[in-house]
């Protein structure tokens, strides 16, 4: 039913996640044309190649996802919401809030889907960790520490790490864009926080214009839990992992490894289970498979819609007015 509806797909920007959905899209839908929006070149494995927005749209693709930097992201999704298109937008949503309040909008209004590419989601342990919370298998939620970190130029070997998206303000780079899967899966496992203190800049030696490292501590007014998350590009060894605290037990993750430890007051003891993707790849396709049922059905299972990927810029905002103004901010949601 998805191969009938989805026959014609459109990808913007064919840089390395855009490549990967290329290669994607070839597999899950290998009967429909596929066509990529880039600036200049040819591209291996599309069907078609347009160099500029009008022709693509022209196209009139049943699909589009926006891989471009993220800079860009507001001008083609808008485009593409104005001719009814169901978009996914890579993450993050954009590099600012200005224009998403009328995409998304636009989007609400019209019934054409819109989501934002958030696959960590589908990771089997967090997908593991929100079942535990949605019985209350720890209790009541007091304390939650996230933190990532990976050495930036070890991102993509063998280019020059200064040039890419990441390290440039100018294309929406910096940890906290770059690295808001955590924000997002806080967001999804515990609510929307109400107020930021966030900390951080170029701390490093790596000599880019964005901030290469923040701690964020986020409150939800009164109530528990209080939430640190720490994000940075220096960390030699990569890292990805949380530790949830609740009244009756405590959950301890391990997104590398895929190590989940369980531990409950009432037993006294840990447990462990593994809970990784089959292969790496995965995460990639089960986000598509989500975008397809949005768009055959009208609504996604896992993936964030619209609004709430305009949640996550919100808060990004706020931790950026922290930072400045060096005090807790509250963060105003649209």
């Amino acid at each position: 039913m998805v191969e009938k509806l989805l026959q014609k797909v459109l990808i913007v920007s064919l840089g390395s996640i855009g490549r990967r959905h290329l290669r994607n899209l070839r597999l899950l839908l290998p009967d429909a044309e596929l066509a990529v929006l880039r600036r200049q070149g040819a591209a291996e494995d599309a069907d078609r190649v347009f160099h500029d927005l009008p022709s693509a749209l022209a196209f009139k693709p049943d699909a589009a996802i926006v891989a471009s930097p993220a800079s860009a992201h507001l001008a083609s999704a808008s485009a593409l919401v104005k001719q009814a298109v169901p978009v996914l937008v890579e993450k993050p949503f954009a590099d600012r809030l200005d224009g998403l309040p009328q995409l998304v909008a636009d989007a609400e209004a019209a019934g054409v889907p819109l989501f934002v590419a958030y696959n960590l989601r589908f990771h089997p342990l967090l997908q593991k960790v929100r079942g535990i919370l949605a019985v209350n298998g720890i209790g009541r939620v007091l304390s939650v520490r996230s933190e990532v970190g990976q050495y930036l130029p070890d991102w993509r070997p063998g280019k020059p790490y200064r040039t890419g998206v990441s390290a440039r303000r100018d294309l929406g780079g910096g940890a906290l864009l770059e690295l808001s899967h955590e924000l997002d899966y806080i967001c999804w496992l515990f609510g929307r926080p109400a107020l930021v203190f966030a900390a951080g800049g170029p701390l490093g030696d790596l000599g880019i214009d964005v901030e290469d490292t923040v701690s964020l501590t986020l409150r939800y007014g009164d109530a528990a839990p209080i939430v640190n998350v720490h994000l940075d590009f220096l960390q030699r060894a990569v890292t990805r992992q949380f530790r949830i605290v609740g009244s009756e037990g405590t959950i301890v993750g391990n997104m590398i490894t895929g190590e989940l430890d369980l531990y409950l007051a009432q037993t006294g003891n840990w447990m462990r289970e593994i809970c990784r993707p089959a292969e790496p790849n995965q995460l990639y396709l089960d986000e598509i498979g989500d975008f397809f049922s949005a768009v055959q059905d009208g609504d996604a299972i896992v993936l964030p819609d619209g609004r709430q990927g305009m949640d996550v810029i919100c808060l990004v905002e706020a931790a950026r007015r922290s930072m400045a103004e060096r005090k807790e901010v509250k963060i105003d949601y649209v």
